[in-house]
């Protein structure tokens, strides 16, 4: 008999990530001149960004540092009794426990923890939902706000990829503490995980690890928004063209995943995603995670095109040499 493999549904969905820059003020104006984030806020070092169908107050907290990188991850929960479930398992786990926090201007308290790379990791069930002034009210009424026609304006926020010295390793962290589902993995010909992804919900993946291979620590890879169709990508390059922005890769589709991708380096150097998934959903209960070999990854992506070598060692903050 098939069993199924979908874990008890304790996290809703990737709620925002918080990026650090040490350019702030160019930073602030690619998200929201250049990408199309729309700013909810900005309140001390931190500015409070989502995209137009995003229905939570943030989903991209910007935050003036003195290093670029990541400064945490949250998930919202799928209830109350939800939360307390991940943080028991969380206090009875070997992972670093931050403790509760009293959030932020997007949401209420929080559950810090770490993984093993130091990435900063938050649950949190209260949240403040974006609400329109007159001026950004959809015509719709089930839509959050109005469609954004600044900049490349993507629709909401899709993952994030973080970097680790040890994939499988990361993977153990999320079977313990985030309880959700690994849908497809990287096995590499030395025995190694190459590169996990994992969902928890019916989408193909929000949360992903890549083997880290630039020598840092809890580094970021990159923040992913997805946008409507695989056309807005194709005019996103254009854009990222006219503003002299630092295009790495793509347009281009993935083989893992098959999504649609441009990848390009906001002004402080992190790396953001612009994503299409178009229809791919994961609906079978009893799926399996895929898995590709060495062999397959050297084929390139979908369409042939060889990963680059900064796609494998550029992470944030940057390594000295």
């Amino acid at each position: 008999m098939t069993e199924p493999t979908m874990p008890v549904a304790d996290l809703a969905h990737l709620g925002h990530v918080e990026v650090l820059t040490d350019r702030y003020d160019e930073s602030l104006d690619f998200f929201t001149r250049v990408y199309g984030l729309k700013l909810s806020a900005e309140e001390g070092d931190s500015a409070y960004l989502r995209a137009w169908e995003d229905y939570e107050f943030c989903s991209l907290k910007l935050t003036r540092a003195e290093t670029t990188g990541i400064g945490h991850i949250g998930y919202r929960v799928a209830s109350p009794a939800a939360l307390e479930r991940r943080v028991a398992a969380i206090e009875a786990s070997d992972y670093k426990v931050h403790g509760w926090t009293d959030g932020d201007l997007s949401h209420g308290r929080a559950f810090r923890f770490e993984d093993p790379f130091g990435h900063v990791f938050e649950l949190y069930w209260d949240t403040v939902k974006y609400k329109a002034p007159p001026e950004d009210a959809s015509a719709l009424k089930n839509l959050s706000s109005r469609y954004h026609a600044q900049g490349i304006s993507p629709r909401r926020i899709d993952h994030v990829n973080l970097l680790g010295e040890d994939v499988r390793e990361f993977k153990r962290f999320v079977d313990t503490c985030l309880g959700i589902r690994c849908t497809e993995y990287i096995q590499l010909d030395n025995g190694r995980m190459g590169g996990c992804w994992f969902s928890c919900n019916n989408k193909t993946y929000d949360l992903v690890c890549s083997e880290e291979r630039g020598g840092g620590n809890g580094r970021l890879h990159h923040v992913t928004f997805a946008t409507d169709t695989r056309e807005d990508i194709l005019r996103a390059a254009d854009i990222y063209l006219e503003n002299g922005v630092h295009i790495e890769t793509g347009p281009h589709k993935h083989a893992i995943q098959g999504s649609f991708f441009l990848y390009a380096w906001e002004p402080a150097g992190n790396r953001i995603e612009l994503a299409n998934a178009g229809a791919r959903l994961i609906l079978d209960p009893s799926w399996e995670p895929v898995v590709w070999t060495e062999a397959d990854r050297k084929k390139g992506q979908a369409w042939g095109l060889k990963t680059i070598e900064t796609f494998h060692t550029h992470g944030t903050p940057p390594v000295e040499r």
